[in-house]
């Protein structure tokens, strides 16, 4: 018996969508294209997914979770848990409404960054032939002909090999032939082209990033990105692989999903171009580890595992048809190497488009996102690490914390004196809540005020509305309710102020354990290279005072854009960057921070604000 089909509308954007029962609302939605915030993968664990179900037939009870996540008057107005919230058959239509604060839009992801002059030397390159015609006293096959002519040996791939009779004679023998890295032919056209396109992939935790860009001159033509639409499956890299462990098909579902993500983007930077993707023979692809290992399908099990081993170091070449790419059939796919388990092929890529490989001086490169990763060095050495802070900077465990979208508060002022606070928005938009780079700002704004403590803790006798405590539990106002699209204050509890004390703590220990290693004092780094959409919207200053990053002049610290994503473009056109990174990835020793022994003394001490040793921070000192 076919089983019953409920149809779902989702307001206010009217997609409507068709599941049968038992499914929930979030994966209904993730089926119609609709996207709803989901930072903890669908377990009922955030709360973030809230939606509003007018009607309650057709839904299963409210459950636990949701009755401690949700307070009596949401219940009261019908709102639900999307991931806990599941069609049962009893009505054959369920409307839901999104609220804005639950909706997962196109946020700002910075494309552009630091990019080095590098000799073009693609794999890639094309050739004009004119083949001899065949005669009777000339029987070679065609593809011996064609062979001879280049007089290199090659191989063929099998599609090239079953067009080739066709092509050679409608071109009249003469013909543009595609060569890979010396190795293969892996296109043949009738008659002159010189198109030649390749796509540059940047694969974040949360966002992809694609560039198309054209092998004749190495320029970038088009740029396009999207979510990772991995993110319904959880927005930290540990919930996407346990839910891999916990049921094995599960990856192959993340690896799907990442795949048409991908040929997403690129037919987005084709129809921008108006490229035959045909025309595009190679794709070359950074990202962390786990994500590196979602690409391929490759079980990431072990990297959540002690010692953290992943399954490949090495870069690897694979045709795109074998993933269901859609470039050209048979177009090399070149995946960057990784450096260790926490610190992948994006790291690499930071280090080969900023050449802090090849620099005299000392610096210091951070790219703070979802996962963080350190690398410290110059040309005779480098060391990395990896620490845990995007969840927070990216809203999660954050009562009003969110991405940076439109309506997302991202810089925020207070008066020491009067605890006024001014904000500024992104677009200019009423606020919907606060992305990461606001809350560095609050940190350091609240310090300043001496509203909080150097512990983080909200002191007793403030003289101002902004401060309350609901429930014994305090917060401070940065927007009131008249001034949000929310109608309702958005606040910075203690809760929050303490995650995000544990994030910049994390990036911090990694600076400072690194530069122990190596015997590096402040004085010794020339510059820190800070990366990443996050980090490229951060206040230097602010992010000194509440001990982010060690105390140096602020004249040496540079922001550098998406350096994994270029350095990804780096390696797109030129073999000799291609060497560089897998030296990079041979030679830059690993630290496993949190198995090193001053980890968790130092990870306490980078707690405070700015830290427990103050007198390494003269930025922060002057508030004292």
């Amino acid at each position: 018996m076919k089983k019953k089909e409920i149809r779902i509308v989702f307001e206010p954007s009217g997609k409507q969508v068709v599941v049968g029962p038992g499914k929930s609302i979030l994966e209904a939605a993730s089926k119609a294209g609709v996207n709803i915030r989901s930072e903890c993968g669908g377990r009922g664990l955030c709360g973030k997914c809230k939606v509003i179900i007018p009607s309650k037939t057709g839904l299963n009870p409210l459950t636990k979770n949701e009755k401690s996540r949700l307070t009596a008057k949401e219940i009261e107005k019908g709102f639900r848990l999307a991931c806990l919230s599941l069609v049962t058959g009893e009505a054959e239509n369920v409307t839901v409404i999104i609220p804005e604060e639950s909706r997962l839009e196109k946020r700002r992801i910075l494309i552009e960054g630091f990019e080095r002059d590098v000799s073009l030397e693609p794999a890639i390159y094309k050739v004009f032939l004119e083949v001899p015609k065949p005669s009777l006293g000339d029987v070679r096959a065609d593809a011996e002909r064609l062979l001879n002519v280049l007089g290199e040996k090659l191989e063929i791939s099998l599609e090239v090999l079953r067009k080739l009779p066709t092509v050679l004679r409608d071109g009249n023998w003469r013909v543009s032939v595609t060569i890979w890295n010396n190795q293969r032919i892996i296109d043949i056209e009738a008659g002159r082209s010189d198109e030649s396109y390749g796509v540059a992939v940047d694969l974040g935790t949360s966002k992809i990033i694609g560039y198309l860009v054209d092998l004749s001159n190495g320029g970038i033509i088009r740029t396009a990105t999207i979510e990772n639409p991995q993110l319904v499956y959880g927005e930290d890299l540990v919930t996407r692989i346990s839910l891999t462990i916990e049921e094995k098909e599960k990856l192959q579902e993340l690896h799907n999903v990442l795949i048409e993500g991908i040929n997403t983007i690129i037919e987005e930077l084709c129809k921008k171009a108006s490229i035959n993707p045909n025309r595009i023979y190679e794709m070359t692809v950074v990202g962390n580890t786990a994500m590196h290992h979602f690409f391929m399908a490759i079980p990431p099990k072990n990297l959540a595992l002690y010692p953290y081993v992943p399954a490949v170091k090495y870069p690897i070449n694979i045709q795109a048809k074998k993933l269901n790419v859609k470039l050209n059939p048979s177009a090399n796919i070149h995946v960057l190497p990784v450096i260790a388990g926490f610190v992948g092929a994006d790291a690499v890529g930071d280090v080969l488009a900023t050449g802090i490989y090849e620099s005299e001086k000392t610096q210091l490169l951070i790219d703070i996102g979802t996962n963080t990763e350190i690398i410290l060095g110059n040309k005779k050495w480098l060391i990395a690490c990896s620490c845990a802070s995007g969840p927070a900077f990216e809203g999660m465990h954050i009562k009003h914390g969110m991405k940076a979208v439109s309506g997302a508060i991202e810089r925020v002022w207070i008066n020491p004196k009067t605890y006024e606070v001014k904000y500024k928005t992104i677009d200019n938009k009423k606020p919907i809540g606060i992305c990461g780079s606001a809350m560095i700002d609050i940190l350091a704004e609240l310090w300043k005020a001496k509203i909080i403590d150097f512990r983080g803790k909200f002191k007793n006798r403030i003289n101002t509305p902004r401060y309350r405590e609901i429930n014994n539990k305090p917060e401070f106002v940065i927007a009131w309710r008249h001034e949000t699209a929310l109608n309702e204050d958005i606040v910075v509890t203690q809760d929050d102020i303490h995650e995000i004390q544990l994030a910049k703590a994390a990036i911090h220990t990694g600076c400072a354990i690194l530069m122990k290693r190596k015997n590096i004092k402040k004085k010794q780094i020339d510059k820190i290279l800070i990366a990443g959409t996050f980090g490229n919207y951060l206040d230097p200053v602010n992010s000194k005072i509440v001990g982010l990053i060690p105390d140096i002049p602020t004249g040496k610290i540079k922001f550098v854009g998406n350096t994994a994503g270029l350095g990804a473009k780096v390696v797109l056109i030129s073999k000799e960057m291609r060497r560089k990174a897998e030296e990079i990835s041979k030679k830059t020793e690993y630290l496993e921070l949190a198995a090193d022994p001053d980890f968790k003394v130092e990870f306490a001490h980078s707690i405070y604000i700015p830290h427990k040793n103050i007198d390494n921070f003269p930025t922060a000192k002057k508030y004292v």
